[in-house]
């Protein structure tokens, strides 16, 4: 049976996923790049963009293990790009270029229909206007066996949790400071959903965080 899993998601020391003022200029919103120093120069985030080289070590082997296994992704509409409202062309694409660093089928979250997209490398953006058990067994279908990487945002997680749906979340700590932005866990009640903390590796850069879904 598929698992729903999140990888690689950081946040800050005060919780938040995300800066404030997303934009086209900001797409993680103000200071929200800092979140993710940890993992630029991992070979997995370089092999990403089909760069070379990269670290290796304890960073490099956490962001790998988020495509191990991998049939299928599912995110929001604001990992997907700054468009809001409804679609008025089918300009955008992604953030990623023509070749999309995840090579299968990617159900988006969005309250506005659109055509499917087909990317090169074999990224298929899909647009479900339903609600996210909907998407959650589209992406199990396509996954085909294999498990389903659920993207953010902060707002998509959040509702994933609350629904108990998640069954493993990689949290990666960064030792930077928000103070505003999109927190994710606030009035999300852990415990009492069933998640007990399974992994805890700090590196130099950051600690990672592996929350285990185990009832």
């Amino acid at each position: 049976m598929s698992k729903l899993r999140v990888h690689a998601f950081s946040i800050s020391l005060d919780g938040y996923g995300a800066g404030p003022a997303q934009n086209l200029d900001n797409p993680l919103g103000v200071g929200g790049v800092a979140l993710h120093e940890w993992a630029f120069a991992t070979r997995t985030f370089q092999q990403m963009f089909g760069n070379e080289g990269g670290t290796t070590g304890v960073d490099d082997r956490f962001a790998a293990r988020g495509f191990d296994n991998i049939g299928a992704w599912i995110m929001g509409r604001n990992m997907f790009g700054p468009v809001r409202g409804a679609w008025s062309d089918d300009t955008w694409k992604g953030w990623w270029g023509d070749n999309p660093p995840y090579h299968t089928q990617v159900f988006v979250l969005t309250h506005h229909a659109r055509p499917s997209i087909t990317m090169d490398g074999g990224t298929v953006f899909h647009f479900v206007t339903d609600d996210i058990r909907t998407a959650l067994q589209l992406a199990a279908d396509a996954a085909g066996g294999q498990d389903i990487r659920l993207g953010g945002g902060v707002a998509t997680i959040r509702q994933y949790l609350r629904a108990g749906l998640v069954d493993e979340l990689h949290l990666v700590v960064a030792p930077i400071l928000l103070g505003t932005g999109e927190h994710l866990l606030t009035g999300i009640d852990l415990p009492k959903l069933g998640y007990r903390c399974t992994e805890y590796v700090p590196t130099s850069h950051a600690a990672h965080v592996v929350l285990t879904k185990t009832r």
